[in-house]
């Protein structure tokens, strides 16, 4: 399946559009991610557990909307946005969500 930000696919005609898609991950961050990363956040540097983490979200999201554009008989989706926020309490919940244009191409 093509996956991309643009609203046309180079060499290749939309024929049909099949709806919006989405895909949405909400993930925990544990305690021992958040430990190195408040470690990186006084002594400076990249926090790795949290660069994965969101990485792994990400990753997840994006088949989330394939299948659901697979589902409705598509073989492309166009204009994908990312979106990540931070939820809970305490800020401790990842979300990552994309959404796009469900099409068939040929």
């Amino acid at each position: 399946m093509i996956i991309t930000t643009t609203t046309s696919v180079e060499g290749k005609h939309i024929i049909e559009y099949k709806g919006i898609v989405f895909g949405e991950v909400i993930t925990g961050i544990n305690v021992f991610k958040d430990i190195g990363a408040g470690l990186r956040n006084i002594f400076g540097g990249r926090s790795q557990g949290y660069e994965e983490e969101l990485a792994i979200a990400r990753a997840e999201a994006l088949q989330e909307m394939e299948a659901r554009a697979q589902q409705l008989g598509a073989n492309a989706v166009v204009g994908v946005k990312m979106d990540y926020e931070v939820l809970g309490t305490d800020n401790g919940m990842l979300m990552v969500t994309c959404s796009g244009t469900a099409v068939k191409v040929v």
